[in-house]
């Protein structure tokens, strides 16, 4: 609590002088710590108020339109949510080669293991940089082309019902503090929105295919970030 004081209220002894100033200059700490405390909380509260607008788009994070996309089959409900990982080239983390990948201006001369991608269209409705930012790519009403041949529950074309999360990251190495929280309330946004039944990584979905999310996903953390919204999930090794 602060005390607001009235200094023509005391004595000028000097004992009393230094308790004043004391007193001073552990009200404006007191202050300073509550201004830091409710910066945090405006952020916190920017960070829980993500939403989509009528076409499918997240005001609150980039937006990097994906000629990859297609409709969904007519009255197709999203019930999946799938975890991806992607790095170009693997595992260094300092280019923008994701966001031209899933654009179609990926110079593939820029790295020898770009090779295989030349000619390739992908893409995914989120991208969760290593700084937790976001980019959006395809509308989340919209098809996006990342899930590729992949079965789940006795149903093909996961792409059809799905919306797909890529992490910037690798099977190799650890995911940032700040990309789980990205992920968590972005993921709260898409609960929200969406009558999704089940969260999988791609190795899931298409297994034998593909690795990811990879071993150094915390599926636990995430599951308990979730709260009460419950869901089947590998367990961390």
């Amino acid at each position: 609590m602060l005390t607001r004081i009235n200094p023509f209220s005391l004595s000028e002894t000097s004992t009393e002088r230094e308790s004043l100033e004391a007193s001073k200059v552990a009200t404006k700490a007191a202050i300073h710590e509550r201004s830091q405390e409710l910066s945090q909380e405006i952020h916190q509260e920017q960070t829980d108020n993500y939403v989509l607008d009528a076409q499918g788009w997240c005001p609150q994070v980039q937006q990097l339109p994906s000629p990859n996309f297609g409709p969904r089959p007519v009255g197709m409900p999203v019930s999946l949510l799938v975890i991806h990982n992607i790095s170009l080239p693997v595992g260094q983390y300092a280019h923008n080669y994701i966001a031209d990948l899933f654009l179609n201006r990926l110079d593939c001369s820029a790295d020898e293991s770009f090779a295989d991608l030349k000619g390739l269209q992908v893409s995914s409705h989120f991208l969760i940089r290593r700084t937790g930012e976001i980019q959006q790519f395809v509308s989340a009403f919209e098809r996006a082309w990342h899930a590729g041949v992949s079965h789940f529950q006795g149903r093909d074309g996961c792409n059809d019902f799905s919306i797909g999360i890529e992490l910037e990251g690798s099977d190799n190495a650890p995911f940032e503090n700040e990309q789980y929280t990205s992920l968590v309330t972005l993921s709260q946004t898409l609960l929200r929105h969406f009558p999704i039944a089940h969260i999988a990584g791609h190795e899931e979905i298409a297994p034998g295919r593909k690795t990811d999310p990879g071993p150094y996903f915390d599926w636990l953390r995430y599951q308990k970030a979730l709260g009460s919204w419950y869901w089947e999930a590998p367990t961390s090794p």
